[in-house]
């Protein structure tokens, strides 16, 4: 309120009592006057106003978390771990939903399609770097926003404990001289594609037998049903003493299997595979969401609770923040584009 204003309430005031106030009493009046107004803009300037003048902040209510396959997996559970510590940072409710389909793509075109509010979020498998190669779906990388990396899980090359081949060097020469069948956990999966990987580096003749999942296709190999496969390090180890696993698909041993070399170290040949996994968005997230959700992310991956969880399901914590983890899933869709096209 102005000093004209002032008067003019001043003025009405006298008239009105046909007295003047004394000046004290209305220098008070008007002190409290103008705190009240400076105390309002002030709260003004720190509140978000939507349109409409509602009062808005992130997040306001529960936030859906869709996943790509089926309940008790491993992007499942990674997902569940993560929402339970979400739910502690960000004071709402984080809902994951099953959402399986056409190796991933069903959910990940879903999520692509919704609003841009940071309401609806995803986990997103290695598979968003290959789908639109293996299966022509609408998944591409500049679809989305990515908010951060969350895990990965090494790829581990099994055989069957009996058959009589205790290197990858071995298995590698034996594929050299005839074509060697080697499991995988589906047509189109990261562990297909880790295979054929494997033979584009050794020149080795390896053919990628599908099965429903990495724990069906590690039991194939120690069943005899196939030579080899490739997997996640959980998923062979679990199988215990009917299978031994040759080499890892990291630029470093697992801490789960410190006497299992690299496969840079078994055969001099870097190649590296692995089930990494994140949380993404539709595209065109207002900045201040995209902020809070990232950090959210990051916060969650560093919690104990989480950190357990996954040393405990044999995968590696690995954190990625937005831009690491675009340009990181950018390079990984043309690698694939390149291996798999």
């Amino acid at each position: 309120m102005n000093t004209a204003t002032l008067a003019s309430v001043d003025n009405t005031v006298d008239q009105h009592r046909g007295a003047k106030m004394p000046r004290i009493r209305m220098s008070r009046a008007a002190a409290a006057i103008v705190a009240v107004t400076a105390t309002a803009l002030v709260l003004a300037g720190c509140t978000k106003v939507e349109e409409g003048g509602a009062e808005s902040a992130f997040p306001e209510k529960d936030i859906r978390l869709i996943i790509q396959a089926n309940p008790g997996g491993g992007s499942d559970l990674s997902s569940r771990a993560l929402a339970t510590e979400l739910e502690k940072i960000l004071d709402v409710s984080v809902v994951p939903e099953n959402m399986p389909g056409a190796a991933g793509a069903l959910a990940m075109e879903y999520v692509g399609s919704q609003k841009a509010d940071g309401y609806v979020i995803g986990f997103a498998p290695v598979e968003i770097a290959m789908l639109n190669t293996t299966q022509g779906a609408k998944v591409l990388p500049e679809n989305y926003d990515l908010l951060g990396q969350i895990m990965l899980a090494p790829g581990v090359i099994t055989v069957g404990a009996n058959s009589g081949i205790d290197s990858l060097e071995a298995l590698v020469a034996k594929a050299k001289s005839g074509a060697v069948t080697v499991a995988n956990s589906g047509a189109g999966s990261i562990w297909e594609a880790a295979t054929v990987g494997l033979a584009d580096a050794t020149g080795a003749q390896f053919s990628p037998v599908p099965y429903d999942g990495g724990a069906t296709a590690v039991g194939a190999a120690a069943s005899g049903e196939t030579v080899a496969a490739v997997s996640g390090l959980g998923e062979a180890l679990a199988q215990g003493d009917a299978v031994k696993i040759l080499a890892v698909m990291h630029d470093e041993r697992h801490p789960d299997a410190k006497d299992v070399p690299t496969v840079e170290e078994a055969i001099g040949e870097k190649v590296e595979f692995g089930g990494w996994g994140g949380i993404y968005t539709a595209k065109g997230l207002p900045d201040d969401v995209h902020k809070t959700l990232e950090d959210a992310v990051k916060k969650a991956v560093e919690s104990d609770g989480y950190q357990k969880f996954q040393t405990e399901a044999g995968n590696l914590v690995v954190y990625r923040d937005s831009a690491e983890w675009t340009s990181f899933v950018k390079d990984q869709f043309t690698l694939f584009k390149d291996l798999l096209g």
